[in-house]
């Protein structure tokens, strides 16, 4: 190899390891440069949301912007999601980046320029539309993220794969959906993805701020019925029947020691929660049937499927105790979602780049879940939270998710643009 050559290569792998040691800082100026068309494209989501499967127009705006970068663009997955895919300048690792797009069925009091008057069906029922879970935030910063890192494309190593995904939330009745339908369509496999990302806004974490957490980070949801069949009869002569009633509040005490009393909760919390109650038609009269339904939330698979055993155990029981039966149906939403612990630990450092160390707080698990769960079925899986807390608010005073007075401050979604960008570049360093 003669001087010049030589030094041309010398050059080029010195200007190689500049960049790869500097790039968090060329990431930040081009996420500070699109933050503003960040924060308009979730006010814009945000004031058109869509249900669960429905995402109709917000995956076409995806689309859309996607296509603009240049991207390979994937439409019509799982009904409505959209998958792009950046492949960048040189040979490297796959990576994913997922997003989900739905908003839920809560009509929003919070009173902003942006605020949504959407109305719609869902489950046979008129009702307000909201982004009451800030995935209209998480849309907007992976298509900042994507503007981002379309820019440094040459320099990327492997291939980059957007995941904009529908129904995390929920299908409505009677229908598939979410990361479970997107995973049995092949997302995680064409092209073959080797580690996948997901950020969520949270709203009792201050803005600046990333929270996580190793291992075991959020509950599994198992949804479930119990039908109890008594005996129809005179509500004046109850001995004549068999209340449902008296025997489903039975069910629930039950249910309630499950937790109390036979639940190992030193090593993981167990929550089982009855959310609907149905029986009767008239004052007077003791009904046959009632029907009770509910959540469950585990964070470890052992003892997620004890608890399931414990249920159908205790309801038909008891149940059998009062001369009546109980049948028991469970439904599983979503697994615990595992943090790889060696992938987090691999990865402190792009949330470290992207927040400064002392605003990257590890947590504890949380009793909330996600569909994200099912990605980590198929590749080592990392899920963080940014803040989206006003900074200063005192954490009692912010409106949960799911609710109509739900709110972020969105001056700051910059911190997840940069968490996924740097992440992309040090997975395949």
């Amino acid at each position: 190899m003669n001087r010049s050559v030589l030094a041309a290569a010398l050059c080029a792998t010195l200007s190689l390891s500049t960049f790869a040691s500097d790039q968090s800082g060329e990431i930040a100026a081009a996420t500070a440069k699109i933050l503003p068309q960040v924060i308009q494209w979730r006010r814009h989501i945000h004031q058109h949301p869509e249900l669960s499967n429905r995402e109709f127009n917000t995956s076409k705006l995806v689309a859309e912007q996607l296509r603009s970068l240049g991207f390979e663009v994937r439409t019509g997955i799982a009904k409505t999601g959209v998958v792009g895919i950046l492949k960048g300048g040189q040979p490297g690792p796959v990576v994913a980046l997922r997003a989900d797009m739905d908003a839920l069925p809560v009509s929003e009091r919070v009173e902003v320029p942006f605020k949504s008057v959407e109305k719609a069906e869902y489950n046979g029922q008129r009702v307000g539309v909201m982004h009451a879970c800030g995935h209209d935030s998480h849309v907007a910063m992976l298509l900042g993220t994507a503007e981002v890192l379309a820019g440094m494309k040459d320099r990327i190593r492997g291939t980059v794969v957007f995941i904009f995904q529908p129904a995390e939330e929920g299908p409505p009745e009677g229908e598939d959906g979410g990361a479970e339908v997107m995973v049995k369509e092949g997302v995680m496999d064409h092209p073959k993805i080797d580690a996948i990302f997901g950020i969520h806004i949270n709203a009792q974490l201050e803005i600046g701020k990333i929270g996580y957490k190793s291992g075991a980070a959020m509950a599994s949801s198992d949804w479930f019925t119990i039908k109890v069949k008594g005996k129809q009869t005179h509500g004046a002569y109850p001995w004549l029947g068999i209340d449902p009633i008296a025997v489903a509040s039975q069910i629930y005490i039950g249910l309630q020691m499950i937790v109390a009393r036979e639940s190992e909760l030193t090593k993981a919390p167990v929550i089982i929660t009855i959310g609907k109650i149905h029986s009767g038609v008239r004052e007077n009269i003791i009904p046959e049937e009632l029907t009770m339904a509910g959540t469950i939330r585990t964070l470890d698979s052992r003892m997620q499927k004890e608890v399931h055993d414990k249920i159908r155990r205790t309801a038909t029981k008891i149940a059998e105790s009062m001369g009546a039966t109980a049948e028991v149906a469970i439904k599983t939403e979503t697994l615990v979602t595992y943090n790889t612990p060696e992938l987090v630990k691999q990865m402190l450092p792009s949330l470290e780049k992207a927040a400064g160390k002392e605003n990257v707080i590890e947590k504890e698990w949380v009793t909330g879940a996600e569909d994200f769960s099912y990605y980590g079925t198929k590749a080592p899986a990392f899920y963080f939270v940014v803040g989206g807390m006003p900074k200063g608010k005192n954490v009692k005073d912010t409106a949960p998710h799911h609710t109509p007075d739900f709110y972020i401050d969105d001056s700051r979604l910059d911190v997840g643009i940069k968490a996924f960008s740097n992440i992309v570049f040090d997975y395949s360093k």
